[in-house]
């Protein structure tokens, strides 16, 4: 045999796709070593790597023999990226060269090796391995460091590696005499990888919200936020507690359900800040107000998920808000409003989920003493109007929730007795909201749209789910008048009550609730 088939993948965008691994050899020829199919620089290299890896396991390595050696990566239209074919390599040459047998069918071999032919963990473990049990494969080899992720797959059976040899090995066909005999010993076999439990365990945190003095009216807020989904900002001077709110706020989010931790798992293992085996919490992303546009949002020459995807499912809290550049602030727009981040670039495009709750804090001005009655604001007038206008309408429109978090008085800073309540009660009435939520939107759900939470709904849904009696409609549109609401803002006053009344347990939405969810849009204009 001079041709030889072998199956691998590689992560794209943010799923895997199957690459099925040529090596077609002529012996007898000048020697050349060709590797095709769109490869990059960690790609090409694999040549090396395996070349060493099979000398150090025992065969002989393919530059030393006059030979020409053609690799092929198909589909020839797709760019290979990062180290994934190392090992699928390595065997097809094997398999070509015919110093091993064994059947690749039904099987995905994937890991990087090093010079010694150990195997190296691979970054997105976990879509390769949901990839090739929607296709129907039955076996998936994957480095040892990576099994347990793999094994999160019900249906397919995962071999984790620690080296070459160990692969080969497993998979060698011993050769037999006529009558069936083997002419040699059969080889030590890996051990199928255990599924890997699922355990969703809320833990334990260092902060609890009794921990806050004061600021109850942000915690209020905050509560809402997380029971409806909703977008909220906090403006107050500086240390008044605004950046422990937005960490204590993601300890108070319903615990996440199966489907959602293994979809979050997946983004951050493609992306390679997988510190577990599973994501059992929601995401906390907090970028520094220098991050970059394609930081952000995504992007790149071959599109890469940026900030607003890997907190898909949890909080992204921006610090200094209006610190950020005006170009990264307005491309927040359509995540906020469509909970997904359309990229298009030359070479393809990508539309990424962010699908997350954004929790902003800022200083009420460059200072941050404005409204401080402790110490005086020293802004001029033109720096207060610039620092207000760093925001746009549209950015402040996708908000539905602003709150002030002023300064908090000594007596209570000093205080040891327990204030306010606990996290653990707090996080039942949101998971009760949502529970709520997730009865009323359950006929909804059978359609093609999926809606989770009260923000999530259109205009269409609110006549449905969040209907207002007549006297309610004429408060609501005096308030909008009075305020110069947008169209925007005017049905997310009507989300944000129905998440109010949501946490209530009420029914239908009051005169109490449109009330509250309006003294929430914010005091500034711009």
């Amino acid at each position: 045999m001079s041709f030889a088939r072998v199956y691998s993948a590689q992560t794209h965008l943010l799923k895997g796709k199957i690459v099925t691994v040529e090596v077609d050899i002529t012996k007898n020829t000048l020697h050349a070593f060709t590797l095709v199919g769109l490869p990059d620089k960690a790609v090409d290299e694999s040549k090396d790597r395996m070349s060493s890896a099979l000398k150090n396991s025992g065969f002989a390595s393919p530059k030393n023999q006059n030979q020409k050696i053609v690799i092929s990566l198909s589909p020839a239209d797709l760019k290979k990226e990062g180290p994934y074919f190392d090992l699928a390599i390595a065997l097809a040459y094997l398999l070509s060269a015919e110093e091993i047998d064994f059947d690749p069918q039904g099987r995905i071999f994937l890991g990087e090796l090093s010079l010694n032919g150990e195997l190296q963990p691979i970054k997105g473990a976990l879509p390769l391995a949901q990839e090739a049990k929607r296709l129907g494969y039955k076996e998936i080899f994957v480095p040892f460091a990576n099994a347990e992720e793999s094994a999160l797959v019900e249906g397919i059976t995962v071999y984790g590696a620690r080296t070459l040899k160990e692969v080969i090995d497993h998979i060698y066909k011993v050769r037999r005499d006529k009558k069936g005999t083997p002419i040699e010993p059969e080889r030590p076999k890996i051990n199928p990888q255990p599924k890997t439990v699922i355990q969703l365990v809320s833990k334990t945190h260092d902060i609890d919200f009794s921990d806050i003095r004061g600021q109850e009216g942000a915690k209020r807020g905050l509560e809402i936020a997380a029971a409806g989904g909703h977008n909220i900002a906090m403006s107050g001077p500086p240390g008044t507690g605004k950046t422990m709110l937005a960490r204590v706020f993601s300890h108070i989010l319903p615990d996440l359900k199966t489907d959602e931790a293994l979809e979050i798992t997946g983004i951050h293992s493609v992306v390679g800040l997988l510190d577990d085996t599973l994501v059992t919490e929601a995401p906390f992303r907090a970028p520094h107000h220098t991050a970059s546009y394609v930081s952000m949002i995504g992007g790149g020459a071959n599109p890469k998920p940026g900030e607003v995807t890997l907190a898909h499912k949890g909080v992204l809290f921006l610090d200094e808000f209006p610190e950020f550049e005006k170009r990264v602030l307005e491309s927040l727009r359509q995540p906020l409003e469509d909970n997904i981040v359309s990229i298009s670039r030359a070479r393809g495009s990508a539309i990424f989920p962010s699908n997350f709750i954004l929790v902003a804090a800022m200083n009420p001005c460059p200072c941050g003493n404005k409204g401080n009655k402790q110490k005086a604001c020293i802004c001029k007038p033109n720096d207060l109007d610039r620092y207000t206008r760093k925001l746009s309408g549209p950015i402040m429109d996708r908000i539905d929730i602003w709150v002030t978090v002023g300064a908090v008085d000594y007596e209570k800073l000093s205080s040891t007795e327990q204030v306010g309540e606990k996290t653990k009660s707090v996080k039942e009435r949101v998971a009760h909201a949502r529970d709520i939520q997730a009865k009323r939107f359950k006929s909804a759900n059978a359609s093609a749209r999926k809606i989770n939470t009260n923000s999530e709904m259109n205009v269409k849904d609110l006549n449905i789910y969040a209907p207002l009696t007549p006297d309610l409609k004429q408060l609501l549109n005096q308030s909008a008048e009075r305020l110069q609401l947008s169209a925007r803002a005017y049905h997310r006053v009507i989300k944000l009550a129905r998440t109010i009344a949501d946490l209530e347990g009420s029914d239908s939405i009051t005169t109490p609730h449109i009330l509250e969810a309006l003294q929430y849009r914010p005091r500034t204009t711009v």
